[in-house]
């Protein structure tokens, strides 16, 4: 089948890359690449983060964890490396939260791993992706499996379908035109990057009264977030958002004091009431979507990829 994929975020060179390898002839068309991307921006740690629908979810991250976990292992090249770290609850949940068993080795924080005012937490090891590193080995992996990039503005669905049989829309934010799709909205999201002091654990908090926080350290730099806010699409760093995104962060790993700002960033996560899997046939062909997944691009790239190769061969029959 010929396959064109829109978009070259991680979620369509994911799919782009396992549709290749079973034998479909792919082209991904991309306005933009690189630095253009919401997916540079990205902590990329593994983490399901208010994503819907559970059910679905859970086995999507569950394979992409495996698969990244794969790839720290065997392709040091790509990016991947994996890192303990914890994430903090302000109230002990009844039950284990929905995606703990598919992490191997997770385990309840002890009372002296959690800073004052934490009932409970999970420590845990993730995968964590060097972004550029990571896209640039997805394009590397997507070519030598003879699979392409066009540099092609993607005004309609049904253009989409030049010299191809089937369309895969990974599109993220623009599907909010492309498909016509008013539940998808931006999420703004601002970060800082900060010059990497030896900081080897990650910390996540998505509780707390002054706003989401977290701390990923990477190879050259630590990531210091964040924000949620819906709705909003300025994609200006705000002086007064990065200085308390860095004080809540410097209460959690002390040893950040003094550590140099590198950079501020702020991107648009696709946000949406529930991520769209799903299959449309359209006057063009058959439309396959996958948008949607907010934060979680990373978390559920390979997941959601075998799903949509899972979707097509169904729908082939």
């Amino acid at each position: 089948m010929r396959v064109n994929v829109i978009g070259a975020g991680v979620s369509g060179l994911s799919c782009a890359i396992r549709l290749c390898e079973a034998g479909h002839a792919v082209r991904v068309l991309a306005r933009a690449r690189g630095e253009a991307i919401v997916s540079q921006v990205a902590a990329a740690i593994w983490h399901p983060y208010n994503i819907q629908p559970v059910d679905r979810a859970a086995a999507w991250a569950a394979a992409s964890y495996a698969e990244l976990l794969r790839l720290s292992r065997d392709r040091p090249e790509a990016g991947i490396r994996l890192r303990q770290g914890i994430e903090l609850l302000r109230e002990a949940p009844p039950t284990p939260l929905w995606w703990t068993d598919a992490v191997p080795g997770l385990r309840p924080a002890r009372a002296d791993e959690l800073p004052a005012g934490y009932a409970a937490g999970y420590v845990f090891q993730s995968p964590i992706a060097e972004m550029p590193r990571y896209l640039a080995w997805l394009e590397a992996r997507l070519a030598a499996l003879g699979g392409a990039i066009e540099p092609v503005d993607v005004d309609t669905i049904g253009g989409a379908f030049r010299a191809a049989d089937v369309v895969v829309n990974c599109s993220g934010l623009g599907a909010r035109e492309l498909a016509g799709d008013d539940r998808l909205q931006p999420i703004r999201g601002q970060v800082l990057w900060l010059r990497q002091v030896g900081l080897e654990r990650f910390w996540l908090d998505h509780q707390g009264p002054e706003g989401m926080t977290y701390i990923i350290p990477r190879g050259h730099d630590i990531v210091l977030g964040g924000t949620h806010q819906p709705g909003q699409h300025d994609l200006r760093p705000d002086p007064e958002t990065a200085d308390a995104i860095l004080d809540r962060c410097l209460r959690l790993e002390p040893a950040l004091a003094g550590a140099e700002v590198l950079a501020h960033r702020v991107g648009l996560r696709p946000g949406r009431p529930e991520v769209r899997l799903e299959a449309e046939d359209t006057p063009a062909g058959l439309l396959l979507h996958d948008y949607g997944h907010a934060g979680a691009g990373v978390t559920l790239s390979w997941g959601c990829a075998d799903a949509v190769l899972a979707l097509l061969h169904d729908r082939l029959g």
